[in-house]
């Protein structure tokens, strides 16, 4: 085996792993802030990729994709969390594990019912197609290496998000003791609701970059 197939293979297990990351994330960040299972977790990241798709289909800008891709994920968590998941932050998980089941089953065929059953494609713009040469003379996609590079800026960025900022201090606050921050004045149904809304549009964003690579269809 060369040097070179070995190097490619590496950097294609990285981004696997980086989409995984990106995915794993915002699931992460809910269950360790609200101690919420939530299995309806991956049909954001559908809804992400379908709303890709459609802006990208109608206004041929990928950016734009990106960000309706953002959106349409962190607002369908945004209501998902204000409409059933604060009812159930004090059940037992097997409830959460149902409720959020019955989730994907809704979003499942409510995307079928609005997109159809056939799958959609979302290109590689031209900026990103076609490989880059990389040291050693390794060819390389050009789309697959940014792929890398945003995951792993969006985990700095998350880290510091976390670590480093007002909103960060009261998340890990709210995940240790979510009493004592409301009783200090924080409004912890509007930390959620912000929380949840961030790890949707993770999952978004996950599934509108993985789209461009494999095909956007209902169950991805």
């Amino acid at each position: 085996m060369s040097t070179i197939l070995i190097i490619e293979q590496i950097l294609n297990g990285l981004q696997s792993g980086i989409m995984l990351f990106l995915m794993a994330a915002g699931l992460t960040l809910i269950f360790g802030v609200m101690g919420l299972i939530n299995l309806a977790h991956g049909s954001l990241y559908m809804i992400g990729a379908f709303a890709a798709a459609s802006v990208a289909g109608l206004t041929g800008s990928f950016a734009l994709a990106l960000i309706a891709a953002m959106a349409a994920a962190a607002l369908a968590g945004a209501l998902v969390e204000m409409l059933l998941m604060r009812r159930l932050y004090a059940t037992d998980h097997l409830d959460q594990v149902l409720a959020t089941f019955a989730l994907i089953l809704i979003f499942s065929e409510s995307t079928r019912w609005a997109f159809g059953s056939f799958p959609l494609f979302l290109d590689i713009p031209n900026y990103l197609s076609g490989p880059v040469t990389l040291p050693g003379g390794i060819q390389y996609p050009l789309y697959r290496l940014v792929l890398i590079c945003v995951g792993l800026l969006v985990a700095i960025g998350l880290g510091l998000l976390i670590t480093r900022t007002r909103i960060g201090i009261q998340i890990r606050a709210g995940e240790n003791d979510r009493e004592m921050i409301a009783a200090l004045g924080v409004d912890i149904s509007k930390l959620y609701t912000l929380v949840f809304a961030l790890g949707a549009a993770l999952a978004g964003l996950a599934g509108a970059l993985v789209g461009a690579i494999q095909s956007v269809q209902v169950g991805m």
